[in-house]
């Protein structure tokens, strides 16, 4: 593990058991003052499906945020605001572009003491919105877990966010031997070396066999046409009916334009820690190119994913930067000789990582590039959305049915996720 008086996983909220998840998240804020929040987030998707939630938003106070006092409370308040925003916003035949002060003057102040943008990121729909069956209960396990705010009531949004969460707990547990790793390189222990990426590649598959259980619970049709739609952001959604973004009143004619990204997975502490401790950074233009390939560097990043650090809450962000700066593990692979057992070690790791995103594309492909030529359900009514502009955009084209479609974060989906798969999978050396 890395040696330093002044390193400590708590200051970066990092647990060697259950990695960037918190241990409990609140399921409820106890101070009755915030009694009208929980009131209407106790009937999110009745007021959703009766696309009601707006009438129930704009009758809401302005609270302030004096009486949040531990970070649980904190990140719940997150997570109410956050799925009240996105509510507010889709819910309705058409989008609404303006949100009431009673939701942005909240969300903007909390929002600045974690250290994340005011909209539904991966920490407000996965991280932070999670209970157990049980105390004891195991994180890895989905069957497990259950939400704790809903937007369609459906198993299917249950399943898609609680398998995220079991893979962040799985996953959590990969950080003590990414660090035990870092420091056997540190002093030179090969067979240590060895050993430990052999179990992180073990790991990384056990990560996909959980990434595969989405198919279980979570129907393609309803994430796509019920689920996805709600975790849209404001960039990008011109199409789905937000052509300037979304804009946060603070009232007395004070308040501003914002676009962010939507929820994704690519806001993930996690996946980026495994990309880091292998030395993989994406390139900027997609495929990697023969020179990136042989360097015994990290490739150039790629914006987009960089940018995903900013919806990351501040201490996961600076985790991913101290990591940086102390991982070595791919320059000490490449500096020993092809099949010696630490270069096969870490190409084999290097691959499990590949395999689970190869996963992770067939799953996209299923869930939003065949779904978006399914139309939607008959008795859904007719809205503005992801969903339908999508639909619109697909029903008749002659084109292939991947190109266009944007993930809820704004990138150009398949062609992302392949470039990413691509360049994992190239960091890998063969020859010396």
């Amino acid at each position: 593990m890395l040696l330093s008086p002044e390193f400590s996983l708590e200051e970066y909220e990092v647990s060697l058991q259950n990695g960037f998840l918190p241990d409990a998240p609140l399921q409820t804020l106890q101070d009755p003052y915030y009694a009208p929040w929980e009131a209407v987030v106790k009937d999110l998707t009745v007021n959703v499906k009766a696309q009601t939630l707006r009438a129930a938003v704009d009758a809401l106070p302005v609270l302030g945020t004096s009486k949040l006092l531990t970070e649980a409370d904190w990140r719940r308040a997150y997570v109410i605001l956050a799925y009240l925003t996105h509510g507010y916003v889709w819910g309705g035949e058409r989008p609404r572009d303006i949100l009431p002060p009673a939701i942005s003057v909240p969300f903007l102040e909390v929002s600045k003491h974690l250290e994340l943008p005011p909209c539904a990121t991966y920490a407000a729909l996965n991280l932070w919105n999670y209970s157990t069956t049980s105390p004891n209960g195991d994180l890895t396990c989905p069957d497990n877990l259950h939400v704790t705010l809903s937007l369609t009531g459906t198993k299917d949004e249950e399943w898609f966010f609680m398998i995220s969460v079991a893979i962040e707990a799985r996953g959590g547990r990969i950080i003590q031997l990414m660090l035990d790793t870092i420091h056997a390189v540190s002093v030179d222990d090969q067979q240590r070396v060895a050993a430990y990426l052999h179990q992180i590649s073990d790991g990384f598959q056990e990560v996909a066999r959980l990434l595969e259980r989405m198919y279980e619970k979570c129907r393609p049709a309803v994430f796509f046409h019920q689920l996805r739609p709600y975790l849209a952001g404001s960039k990008n959604m011109a199409s789905a009916g937000l052509p300037s973004g979304l804009f946060y009143d603070l009232g007395e004619g004070k308040g501003e334009w914002r676009q962010y990204s939507g929820g994704s997975n690519a806001q993930s502490s996690l996946i980026q820690t495994f990309d880091i401790f292998l030395g993989v950074e994406h390139s900027a233009t997609g495929s990697p190119t023969k020179a990136e390939i042989s360097r015994a560097q990290p490739l150039a990043k790629n914006p987009y994913i960089q940018e995903m650090r900013n919806y990351m809450p501040g201490p996961h962000r600076r985790f991913l930067e101290m990591l940086t700066r102390n991982s070595n593990v791919r320059t000490y692979a490449l500096s020993h000789k092809m099949d010696s057992p630490v270069r096969d070690a870490y190409n084999a790791a290097v691959m499990s990582l590949g395999s689970f995103r190869d996963k992770h594309i067939q799953i996209v492909t299923r869930y939003i590039i065949m779904a978006a030529k399914m139309p939607p359900p008959e008795d859904a009514p007719a809205q503005l959305n992801l969903a339908t502009s999508t639909y619109t955009q697909m029903k008749g084209s002659d084109e292939k049915i991947s190109e266009g479609l944007s993930g809820t974060g704004g990138t150009d989906l398949i062609p992302f996720l392949k470039a990413t798969r691509d360049t994992t999978k190239a960091a890998a050396s063969y020859a010396d």
